[in-house]
């Protein structure tokens, strides 16, 4: 399932047109963007959080010469999933 067929799935549940349901979507994702760049976790109940994992530079190795280098340090958004979604 794409954006495009969550925006179409969203459309038929509640009535909006697709259009309405696309820009829904879109500001959903827009607003877990947000809140993840501030720091911030995002909680759905019933399906999963949406936080900030913050990652250490290490040492690694260029697979193709073998030259070990730095990796930089990094913050990206990781899921945890509810356990009624894991119960799927």
């Amino acid at each position: 399932m794409n954006k495009g067929d969550l925006a179409k799935a969203v459309s038929e549940k509640t009535g909006l047109t697709r259009a309405q349901a696309g820009e829904a979507v879109d500001a959903a994702i827009d607003a877990v963007v947000a809140a993840a760049k501030g720091g911030d976790s995002v909680q759905l109940a019933g399906f999963g959080t949406f936080h900030p994992k913050h990652r250490e530079a290490r040492e690694v190795r260029n697979p193709r010469t073998g030259e070990k280098m730095m990796s930089k340090a990094k913050t990206q958004l990781a899921f945890r999933p509810a356990s009624a979604l894991k119960d799927i």
